[in-house]
């Protein structure tokens, strides 16, 4: 696959959290709770997502270009719109932002790209059921389950819709601005849960005690970065050690190494699980709003 050592950490976390999810579907199946194939549904939809995000689904030009955003990603990595890839450059060249704002910045609009990479998988795993949906001729109990998946999908679609809306108005307001220094988060998964929470039918007291959370978070989120970094930087070293023949020194870089990628895969399964967590939490209160 040529992924560097953080995108096979990414995709070692990713890969975690499909199979405990898996057998808790398995369980569920086993006892009789999936019967409308739902769950099951949605399973296949995120593998199709990692699958997608790390260039495993057969397409030769679906994988990124794999770089380290912290050093390079900026300039050889392409953002796929063409409305990103404007206000980016705008961004660039303003003069508005310090180096550590461009790569908090091009986090963002990477953030933003993953976001319609899964909104249009969905949306394509909608269609299709749709049109097979259509070609039922004898209504009856099972469709009618069917018709309330679409529904719930259609609901799942307008939420991704809605976030996806935000993110862009949010990226506009900072590219020709600049960051607000008194903003409360920084990091844009965190940022969208906070915009989403806002919007959904909690109490002024959940909110509060939600915004807590999110700080735990972010600074969960900061931690796994650090040893993104660490890892990347660890990875170049260890390179440039096997090349010298030093054994010592080799063993040495290859332990810290090792350590760092352990400590960065443990990370990475702890944010995606918590991000799953208070996403799902955001969801329910916003169908909630809807009824």
């Amino acid at each position: 696959l040529h992924l560097s050592a953080v995108k096979l950490a990414e995709l070692h976390s990713d890969l975690k959290i499909q199979e405990k999810d898996e057998l808790s579907w398995k369980k569920l199946k086993a006892e009789g709770l999936d019967e409308d194939g739902e769950k099951e549904a949605k399973l296949r939809r995120n593998l199709n997502v990692i699958m997608t995000k790390y260039g495993m689904n057969g397409k030769k030009d679906s994988q990124l270009v794999d770089t380290n955003y912290i050093k390079d990603g900026s300039e050889s990595d392409t953002l796929d719109d063409p409305r990103l890839e404007k206000l980016w450059s705008k961004a660039k060249t303003s003069g508005k932002f310090s180096d550590e704002e461009l790569d908090k910045l091009w986090r963002e609009f990477k953030h933003h790209k993953e976001k319609i990479r899964e909104y249009n998988i969905l949306l394509e795993t909608v269609s299709r059921t749709e049109d097979i949906h259509k070609n039922v001729i004898n209504p009856s109990e099972e469709n009618l389950v069917k018709e309330e998946i679409l529904h719930n999908k259609h609901r799942e679609l307008k939420d991704k819709l809605r976030s996806i809306n935000q993110g862009f108005e949010r990226l506009r307001k900072v590219s020709h601005q600049g960051y607000d220094t008194t903003s409360e988060f920084e990091e844009p998964r965190v940022i969208d849960l906070w915009d989403m929470a806002k919007s959904a039918n909690f109490t002024e007291k959940e909110l509060e005690s939600f915004r807590e959370e999110l700080k735990h978070f972010e600074a969960k989120i900061e931690k796994h970065h650090h040893y993104q970094k660490q890892l990347e930087i660890s990875h170049q070293k260890l390179k440039h050690v096997e090349g010298t023949g030093d054994k010592d020194h080799l063993n040495r870089n290859k332990e810290k190494y090792a350590m760092l990628e352990e400590k960065t895969k443990e990370l990475g399964y702890k944010v995606k699980k918590h991000l799953q967590d208070l996403s799902s939490r955001i969801s329910q209160g916003l169908q909630h709003n809807e009824l």
